[in-house]
């Protein structure tokens, strides 16, 4: 991609220089970020020793810890802060009308009051800023035709890594080169969901870290806590306090008790250590979140979207005094680690769906400019072909018009049965 200095408006970046725009703010605010921590430690150094003498601690002598503390940490480096970010890439009106609109339509879909049915589309994971707006673009235009009768969000994971030890996904390496620049990284998100937001189209995150949802406060409109994360009762704690619509997959080994464990946590009211807007740490108090469900995926053993896997964890959910909600992704396990199976996926669901199937509130779609995947070299990321995958395969805008328009022919369906049912039932 070609690279040239950014303008000074966020909303007029173009978007093949959203990462030069974004180096630039990052270079100045970890500038100030220095200057403000050399502050605090001058106010430390001034101001402990009185606690010290107060609390009868008196000065120890000097103690070599060096073979204790770090003793694997190469380096250490100064980070931007998402109170930082958030004022030098305010959301705009739009966008934030975007998520307000967003979260509210999810909850109702959620929790039944909105009989349309959403769906979660999107790359697998982002990695180039110009290719995620232009396919914003046809999700906007999607939203258009198809609003009646569905809701859909965009998929925006920036933290999606490749594997387990390279790429770590956009929001760590937004050069794609092995450089490492996360405060790039960070400012880039938030660039990047502030402009897809105000083209009117939610955005969906899976965040993997405990302290990147703060650098894009106010944007997310849904939030899924992965396979790999789902029993982690810090993440479920976290998500307790989240603003945004929450979903929980599924084990890798395909525990579903797993992710209603999950969601009964999150449900729940909690106490724990966090970070506020400056990336301090700080004791966090939630009310628990009643939007959290469980999102079924596969497993190692494959699929678990059929009738019976539904009523199967309706049951599950049942017993544990939970709403009968599902959510599908219809790639993972489900798809068999077939993208062009996706399709198969969505055509047993629409069928569930039109069939009356009340429990199914969402799907999940890995789709992208291009069908399929490509291996990335870090040494090269200029020769990565555009608008294509580099980590999950994903289908193209072509297939992804085909499920989306079965999908609400099946949402008219359900609601038609509806309509025809509550007459005679209320004779």
């Amino acid at each position: 991609m070609a690279r040239r200095a950014g303008t000074t408006e966020e909303a007029t970046i173009p978007a093949d220089q959203i990462l030069d725009e974004a180096t630039r703010i990052a270079d100045l605010l970890l500038d100030v970020q220095t200057r403000v921590n050399a502050q605090i430690d001058v106010a430390l150094t001034d101001l402990l020793p009185e606690v010290q003498q107060r609390l009868g601690v008196s000065q120890a002598d000097v103690v070599d810890l060096s073979d204790l503390v770090n003793a694997r940490i190469t380096g250490l480096s100064v980070v931007v802060t998402p109170a930082a970010v958030a004022t030098v890439v305010p959301l705009s009106a739009e966008s934030a009308a975007t998520t307000r609109a967003g979260r509210r339509a999810m909850t109702d879909v959620v929790t039944g009051r909105d009989d349309r049915l959403a769906v979660i589309a999107g790359p697998c994971s982002i990695h180039d800023p110009e290719a995620a707006l232009e396919y914003a673009a046809f999700l906007a235009r999607m939203r258009e035709r198809h609003g009646d009768d569905l809701e859909i969000l965009m998929r925006t994971y920036t933290e999606k890594p490749r594997t387990e030890v390279d790429w770590k996904g956009f929001a760590y390496d937004p050069f794609l080169d092995g450089s490492s620049r996360i405060s790039v990284g960070l400012v880039a998100t938030r660039i990047l969901m502030c402009r897809i937001t105000a083209l009117g189209v939610p955005v969906a995150a899976e965040p993997l870290n405990a302290l990147t949802p703060q650098y894009v406060n106010g944007l997310a409109t849904y939030n899924g806590v992965g396979a790999r994360n789902v029993t982690d009762q810090t993440a479920r704690e976290r998500v307790s306090g989240f603003s945004s619509v929450v979903g929980f997959k599924n084990s890798p080994e395909g525990s579903v008790e797993a992710a209603v464990s999950a969601v009964l946590t999150a449900r729940a009211p909690h106490e724990f250590l966090g970070v506020d807007h400056h990336g301090v740490s700080a004791q966090l108090s939630t009310t628990g979140n009643d939007t959290a469900h469980v999102i079924l995926r596969g497993d190692k053993d494959g699929p678990n979207y059929s009738a019976a896997h539904i009523a199967d964890t309706k049951q599950k959910l049942a017993q544990r005094g939970l709403p009968e909600v599902v959510v599908v992704d219809a790639s993972h396990g489900n798809s068999q680690k077939d993208h062009r199976r996706q399709i198969d996926v969505v055509r047993d669901l629409a069928g569930q769906v039109a069939g009356g199937e009340q429990a199914i509130r969402g799907v999940m779609v890995e789709s992208n400019l291009v069908a399929g995947r490509q291996d990335l070299d870090r040494r090269h990321p200029d020769r990565l072909e555009y608008g294509l995958s580099v980590t999950d395969a994903c289908v193209d805008p072509g297939t992804t018009e085909v499920m989306l328009a079965e999908l609400a022919e099946a949402v008219r369906a359900r609601r038609g049965a509806d309509a025809r049912v509550r007459p005679a039932a209320h004779r």
